[in-house]
């Protein structure tokens, strides 16, 4: 195990910059997770780590070495990919040990370890299959055992359940935190799903256009956006962002119907920043709560009701380009086309300015 430092990295081809400079520490032992829309970075950062990507710029340290010009090989990293990269001649057994073989080591040693690998993961009654012969999440084991077996000082996971169903993908999950929890190897990990950042991560890192935003663990990401994006990035559904503007110490919702009107406004008092910067009012579906149409902080007409069982979620149209989304309670029932009112929790509200950065 080690820990990764990060310092002053950049990655240009030709003329475009793909990564901006970012300065990063994962602690040892950590599991962090690399977030963003595609395009961001996040995937070439995760190259550049393993060795795959040379860094046009800066310096990377594993524990205490400089591996900056290193190759692959002399990182102590191992990597699971998406596409599970099996060889379909192996049987099971074969593809774990491979690593292990082609380093030179005796077969009676790769075979104690190949062995202790498909305990640990729970495919023992495998290990003489064809990768053919293997379900998706079968594959991704054995993938995912290629890599302990090596005993690496980190593993590095590129979108490794994008190609699993939703079922195994929750299940996978579970693995892959047990499995850390279990052998405490530093992990960085890649994926475009939030869910899957939030239920995995130690620290989250979100990216955009080649630069780290915010990093911090999924509560304090949640709970303490420092910009709209992440706002919009973090939280299933997606937080509701409302544009508004400042009028004599009150918040005004401002509607982009045709009619342009100004909806009802909400008290603005608690503001430590100057509201005149204020373009954008951030709430999170939980915390809006539906009441009459004159009690609220603003007012909609009822379009959709998603029932999902233990949770349901309204979707109201209050003039905005974006339909406002509450979560309410699942044995509420509220019928399309109403006419209801929108109560926020004063403490839970976010304001954002021009720029997207958080007041």
């Amino acid at each position: 195990m080690a820990s990764i430092q990060l310092s002053g990295v950049e990655k240009w081809f030709g003329d475009l910059q793909v990564i901006k400079g970012i300065d990063l520490s994962i602690e040892d032992g950590e599991f962090v997770v690399f977030v963003g829309p595609s395009g961001c970075g996040k995937s070439t950062l995760l190259r550049i780590i393993a060795g795959l990507e040379d860094a046009s710029k800066g310096s990377l340290t594993i524990g205490d070495n400089d591996v900056t010009g290193a190759v692959p090989s002399e990182r102590g990293l191992a990597m699971v990919f998406q596409s599970y990269a099996l060889y379909p001649h192996m049987n099971v057994a074969e593809n774990i040990g491979f690593a292990l073989k082609t380093a030179g080591i005796p077969q009676t040693e790769i075979r104690k370890r190949v062995n202790s690998v498909a305990g640990i993961l729970k495919v023992e009654n495998l290990l003489g299959r064809l990768p053919k012969q293997l379900s998706g999440g079968q594959r991704q084991r054995v993938a995912i055992g290629r890599a302990i077996v090596r005993e690496p000082v980190g593993f590095l996971f590129d979108e490794p359940l994008s190609n699993l169903d939703a079922a195994l993908r929750v299940n996978m999950r579970l693995e892959i935190s047990r499995l850390h929890a279990q052998l405490g190897i530093t992990t960085i990990y890649v994926t475009h799903d939030q869910v899957e950042a939030m239920t995995l991560a130690d620290r989250i890192v979100v990216l955009e256009e080649g630069r780290v935003i915010q990093a911090g663990s999924p509560r304090e990401l949640y709970n303490n956006p420092n910009s709209r994006f992440v706002a919009e990035f973090i939280g299933s559904p997606k937080m509701n962002l409302l544009p508004c503007t400042e009028k004599t110490g009150k918040i005004v919702f401002t509607s982009f119907a045709e009619n342009k009107e100004l909806r009802r406004v909400t008290n603005a008092k608690h503001l430590s920043s100057p509201s005149s910067a204020i373009v954008c009012l951030g709430i999170r579906p939980e915390n809006i709560a539906l009441c009459p149409e004159d009690k609220g902080h603003i007012s909609g007409k009822v379009v959709l009701n998603e029932y999902l069982g233990s949770e349901q979620f309204v979707y109201i149209d209050c003039g905005f380009d974006d339909m406002v989304t509450a979560r309410v309670k699942p044995d509420a029932e509220f019928q399309i086309g109403r006419l209801i009112g929108l109560s926020f929790d004063s403490e839970k509200i976010y304001m954002f300015d021009r720029n997207g950065d958080r007041l």
